[in-house]
């Protein structure tokens, strides 16, 4: 057991190692740009998963509803999550509608529309992201393997190039958490 776990840290490390390119972290730095610009312009952020995907669309949002590290304003984003309507959506128009029906309920023009992918390739985040660039959204889309479908299909894109879900999500995880950090670094700096 003990090479098991050895090895799954390794390969994290290695997935990570990867992902740190010049390219990545100067992507993650016009994201952390253009969400500040947007929150100060009063627009707010969507964003949606999958799965595992959809707990971290979840997480993200409540960190800038609440809190991450200090005290300070609130500030809008939601996670397109809510079981009542992903059910009553699924069973009306079909799973591949889920996201973008609450795009078409939330979002206006300037907003930040977020889809998390670990394959790049599910119908209903692609769906979502159309929706939101019809509405005049700016879309965003974290993806994992090759990008699948949705690699260049949006305004900016991070793909973190692992082969399972486990692994993408957790460098996911750690990138939308360094997104929120630069974000309140911005508009927070006394909080740092």
């Amino acid at each position: 057991m003990y090479n098991v776990i050895e090895k799954a840290f390794k390969e994290a490390e290695q997935l990570l190692h990867d992902f740190i390119l010049k390219q990545n972290l100067d992507e993650m730095q016009r994201i952390v740009e253009m969400l500040a610009k947007g929150f100060l312009e009063g627009n707010k952020v969507i964003i949606f998963g999958n799965g595992g995907s959809a707990t971290d669309a979840m997480h993200f949002a409540e960190e800038f509803t609440g809190r991450f590290r200090k005290n300070r304003k609130a500030l809008p984003a939601i996670a397109i999550s809510d079981s009542s309507h992903i059910t009553c959506v699924g069973n009306d128009f079909g799973f591949d509608d889920i996201f973008s029906r609450g795009v078409e309920a939330y979002a206006k023009p300037g907003d930040i529309v977020i889809g998390l992918s670990t394959s790049g390739n599910s119908a209903n985040i692609e769906k979502g992201l159309k929706v939101a660039k019809e509405l005049g959204a700016v879309t965003v889309t974290l993806l994992g393997k090759d990008g699948g479908r949705l690699k260049g299909e949006c305004d900016y894109e991070l793909i973190v190039q692992g082969i399972t879900s486990d692994r993408i999500q957790e460098i996911h995880m750690m990138i939308l958490h360094i997104i929120i950090e630069g974000v309140e670094r911005i508009l927070f700096p006394e909080n740092y």
